[in-house]
């Protein structure tokens, strides 16, 4: 099949897949390793409009960074101020501040499109401060 067209349909997604598995180790100079290329460009365009990722929620994406980093609450306190803010902020009781999501964002290296999400807070929509 010939690649001049974006990926449109199931078939032509399931198609690409296929076709991508058998020349996938080509040279990447060679013709199938420049169709490669094509291909997984194709496959990620259709693969983000019909599958798209949602982003993980931003406290629960904090708490999973701290622990990869392997730090606790009380590393939090540069980025946010106090033990008693990371407690409540942690907690959902607080929201996170534009500051926090700044120092986060450093400390954390979590992406900003994350942190800046609306969450619940205390069983209410929150919206960043």
């Amino acid at each position: 099949m010939k690649w001049d067209k974006i990926i449109t349909t199931k078939q032509e997604y399931e198609n690409a897949l296929n076709r991508l598995s058998s020349i996938f180790d080509a040279n990447p100079d060679s013709p199938e390793g420049m169709e490669a290329e094509l291909l997984v460009t194709l496959i990620e365009k259709y693969e983000k409009e019909h599958y798209p990722i949602a982003l993980p929620e931003p406290i629960t994406a904090v708490k999973e960074a701290m622990e990869m980093k392997g730090l606790k609450d009380k590393d939090l306190i540069p980025a946010m101020g106090s033990k008693t803010t990371v407690s409540l902020v942690l907690n959902r009781k607080r929201a996170l501040t534009i500051d926090m999501i700044r120092n986060l964002h450093e400390l954390l290296g979590l992406p900003v499109e994350v942190l800046i999400q609306p969450y619940e807070l205390n069983g209410k929509e929150n919206l960043v401060n």
